[in-house]
């Protein structure tokens, strides 16, 4: 099956996690700003996609994926396209956002899109209860299918020795307090609330 669930249980103690997860000040969490344009792979979460594509990315993001080598999920690649089912066809904008989109999908080369294994998978499922147990957010509300997401991107990154680049700073923040090893660069749109 590729899955074992000792193991992870053994590695992520869930049982052993009592509390609530408290976001980091600024000071100490790990900010775009702070990185060398020069450095090591990069991760993409789909924050990056969307906020290149609007035109919200900061200048530091942009040199990054410039200078960097990026990686990209087949997660982000599905959050991506779920715009294809959604948007209503009969919408002004929809023909122009979904032709955006297909670039931007069309151009991720191909030997750089990783797609989670049953490992990852299974890690990512107790990881992402675990995040939200830990969150103490409402239930019904779509956390804890986010947070599958947010997961197996952050596992995938793990498992490549790359950064997630990511805006998504409280959910990424609460990943790395559960797995220090990950490593995540954050950052803030201009129009993102702190």
């Amino acid at each position: 099956m590729g899955f074992d669930l000792f193991e992870t249980l053994r590695s992520l103690k869930p049982q052993k996690r009592l509390g609530t997860l408290k976001r980091r000040a600024d000071d100490d969490l790990p900010w775009v700003d702070d990185e060398p344009t020069i450095g090591g792979p990069l991760f993409l979460d789909t924050s990056v996609y969307l906020d290149v594509l609007q035109g919200r990315s900061p200048a530091e993001v942009d040199a990054l994926l410039t200078y960097r080598l990026c990686h990209h999920s087949a997660v982000s690649l599905s959050e991506l396209v779920h715009a294809f089912g959604r948007l209503d066809p009969k919408h002004a904008s929809t023909t122009s956002v979904l032709e955006t989109i297909q670039a931007t999908v069309e151009d991720i080369p191909e030997h750089r899109l990783h797609v989670p294994d049953a490992a990852t998978w299974g890690q990512a499922g107790v990881l992402a209860g675990l995040l939200f147990r830990l969150s103490n957010l409402p239930k019904g509300e779509g956390h804890e299918r986010r947070f599958v997401n947010d997961a197996l991107i952050f596992l995938q990154a793990r498992q490549l020795g790359a950064s997630v680049l990511t805006g998504n700073i409280r959910d990424f923040d609460y990943l790395s307090q559960i797995i220090p090893t990950g490593r995540v660069i954050l950052y803030r749109s201009p129009a993102a609330p702190r």
